[in-house]
């Protein structure tokens, strides 16, 4: 039978505080992120993540030192193999960190499957995110030889299946408030976080509403042939 290798894509995040300068290069060094030529771009970068390091240091310190993404994909990457059965095996690949789209695809090159599925962690499309992550597992598999029949799950922010278990988190916290006593209500009017507070997110939104706001790209949830 035939054997199908699931990549589950995400951003990554540091391992450790060494590592938050140099995930924040790697973050502003793709042209993605920062769309200037490589000579203008890559001292940009280095700049950038110099200025934002300390910054970020002070937030992962919070966080118990390292970003909790990995372990979190590495969860959902076994309990989907679980569910899929014996002839799935799902791999992980971070976009700006440890294990990389180079390091993932030597993995499933030796496991060698008859068929691959990517597919990126990020509901909606943006060309940060899901287009940056297929992008590098494009080139990383192309190195590595591999050439099997290759499948991409793309966008699926309004998927019964997604909104279902989203709103199954949300929903124990209003009914927490409304036995309270209390009425759940939204802020009157957006604040915004200090600085210090800020928290890294798992879906790189702070860049994407930067560079993603204009972006009216809108994909369907079947996947397509590489």
């Amino acid at each position: 039978m035939a054997r199908v290798a699931v990549v589950l894509m995400n951003l990554g995040g540091p391992d450790s505080l060494e590592a938050v300068q140099p995930f924040l290069v790697n973050l502003f060094s793709d042209p993605a992120i920062i769309g200037l030529p490589g000579l203008l771009r890559l001292p940009l970068a280095r700049f950038v993540a110099w200025r934002r390091a300390q910054v970020a240091r002070d937030i992962y310190m919070r966080l118990g030192g390292r970003s909790p993404l990995l372990a979190n994909t590495e969860v959902q990457a076994r309990a989907l193999e679980a569910a899929l059965g014996h002839r799935y095996r799902c791999f992980v690949a971070m976009r700006y960190w440890h294990p990389t789209s180079e390091e993932t695809a030597r993995v499933v090159a030796e496991w060698a499957p008859d068929e691959i599925v990517c597919l990126p962690l990020y509901p909606q499309f943006s060309t940060t995110t899901t287009a940056s992550s297929l992008a590098d597992w494009c080139h990383a598999a192309t190195r590595q030889g591999l050439d099997c029949p290759t499948r991409k799950v793309c966008c699926y922010p309004v998927e019964n299946g997604f909104v279902d278990a989203v709103a199954g988190l949300i929903r124990p916290a209003l009914d927490a408030v409304r036995s309270s006593g209390k009425e759940p209500r939204l802020p009157a009017e957006k604040t915004t976080p200090r600085r210090d507070e800020r928290i890294p997110t798992d879906s790189a939104n702070s860049v994407n509403r930067r560079r993603g706001m204009g972006e009216r790209e809108r994909r369907s949830g079947q996947g397509e042939r590489r």
